[in-house]
């Protein structure tokens, strides 16, 4: 069993298959309270299941997962209800005195206190996983899954976006598992990079870098240079 004063996530020897192929392979992980780990690795290589798993959304064949009660997960597609208005997108679920409040007060975090009553269709992309983001953190969760929210976003709101998570992270204490294609993605935001190949963790850095490092840099180019290299791919400068 995890120790649930210092982990936040605990994956033992997880094994997964659909059919006869194997996605997880014995993979073991875990992830500290608050921490902020970032996953990467090719299409197919498990990345998404595995937050799957982590979410309660689908069981191991092999293996335990253990992960706290209260957790949340942000999609690439901000999967909002057409039919409800924005604060109603943010209340799902809850039914409790006072849920109105705290749907409010996360929309303001957010920036989307003044679109409370607006439509899902009248939203930017931006402003949609906002939203999205706002419905995770109403309940508080203890963790956070993020599966590529911010892929689908312009590389101007995307930077915005890395922004807004590094504030509510602060403010929430969460941990949090970011699910990307993007290497720069996964230094600007992450405490761990993980780097998957076929079903299994390859590769683990520590991000020991300041916001400004993260930026620009030797060490950033050499942390980039070995993302890329265990992901197969040259280093672009």
């Amino acid at each position: 069993m995890s120790d649930v004063t210092t982990t936040s996530v605990d994956v033992r020897d997880v094994r997964r298959k659909f059919g006869d192929r194997v996605v997880l392979d014995d993979l073991s992980l875990t992830i500290g309270e608050s921490e902020f780990v970032v996953l990467l690795g090719p299409s197919g290589c498990g990345k998404s299941t595995l937050l799957r798993l982590l979410g309660g959304l689908d069981r191991p064949d092999a293996g335990t997962v253990t992960v706290p009660r209260e957790r949340a997960i942000v999609f690439q597609n901000d999967r909002l209800l057409p039919w409800q208005r924005v604060l109603r997108n943010v209340t799902i679920g809850l039914y409790e005195a006072g849920a109105d409040e705290r749907a409010l007060a996360v929309l303001d975090e957010v920036g989307l206190k003044d679109h409370a009553r607006a439509w899902p269709k009248t939203l930017s992309g931006g402003e949609a996983q906002r939203v999205s983001l706002a419905r995770a953190l109403v309940t508080e969760p203890d963790l956070v899954l993020l599966d590529e929210p911010f892929a689908a976003l312009d590389a101007i709101t995307r930077l915005r976006m890395h922004d807004l998570v590094r504030e509510l992270r602060r403010k929430h204490n969460a941990a949090m598992l970011l699910v990307t294609h993007d290497v720069d993605e996964a230094i600007a935001l992450a405490d761990r990079i993980l780097v998957m190949s076929d079903g299994r963790i390859g590769s683990s850095y520590d991000v020991r870098l300041d916001q400004d490092e993260r930026a620009i840099g030797t060490a950033r180019e050499d942390l980039r240079a070995s993302l890329l290299g265990d992901l197969g791919l040259a280093a672009v400068h």
